[in-house]
């Protein structure tokens, strides 16, 4: 390859870096996530890839079965610094009607950089699970930074996969303010019914 080919595709990939950092206010706006989760849009975007072989892509529509099992995250952490990660569905149990806004599917606080495994977990991960007829719900993963270092959260309710406990009616930009988190980093992917969702729900009944 060519000096000239190989400059080309490095001046490519940088242009496309920096356009898709430049367009995540722009996404969390035009899909309404500001000001429906978070007040105001992060500066750079989490990377959400699934072993199923899809990933988050700022609005782009996933299904369910695309998404049943624990993605693979990360974003640009220092790597002494600690970390909160949340995963919030704000169109519980429509987008029309909201009147569970949020529900909480995946929060994992005092993650070393972006080691999500070595965090401690307050809700363990479930996929999407909107019901039938209720249209695309959109699916936030948001990154704060935790400025003062470890948190307490030893008084959170631990949830499991198998379980609803405490997930309706959550709202992120509280827990966040509770512990005085930094909104660093953020993603979302839209998705609607299919025949996976009923299994998920028997699983958290």
């Amino acid at each position: 390859m060519s000096c000239v080919k190989m400059f080309l595709i490095v001046l490519v990939t940088v242009f496309c870096v920096i356009s898709a950092q430049e367009d995540v206010p722009a996404k969390f706006q035009s899909f309404e996530v500001v000001p429906d989760v978070v007040a105001s849009a992060p500066e750079s975007p989490v990377e959400v890839k699934y072993p199923s072989g899809v990933e988050v892509n700022f609005g782009n529509e996933l299904t369910p079965t695309d998404v049943k099992d624990i993605p693979y995250v990360s974003w640009k952490a220092n790597a002494e610094d600690y970390y909160t990660l949340i995963m919030t569905d704000p169109d519980a149990p429509s987008r029309k009607e909201p009147k569970f806004r949020e529900f909480k599917h995946w929060v994992v606080s005092n993650i070393p950089g972006s080691s999500v495994k070595d965090g401690e977990t307050i809700a363990e991960y479930i996929g999407s699970g909107p019901p039938k007829g209720t249209g695309l719900h959109r699916y936030v993963f948001l990154v704060y930074k935790q400025p003062s270092g470890k948190i307490d959260i030893s008084s959170e309710e631990k949830t499991t996969n198998k379980s609803r406990a405490g997930r309706p009616s959550f709202s992120a930009r509280k827990f966040a303010d509770q512990y005085s988190l930094q909104f660093v980093a953020g993603n979302f992917y839209q998705a609607q019914y299919d025949d996976y969702v009923p299994i998920l729900h028997k699983q958290l009944s």
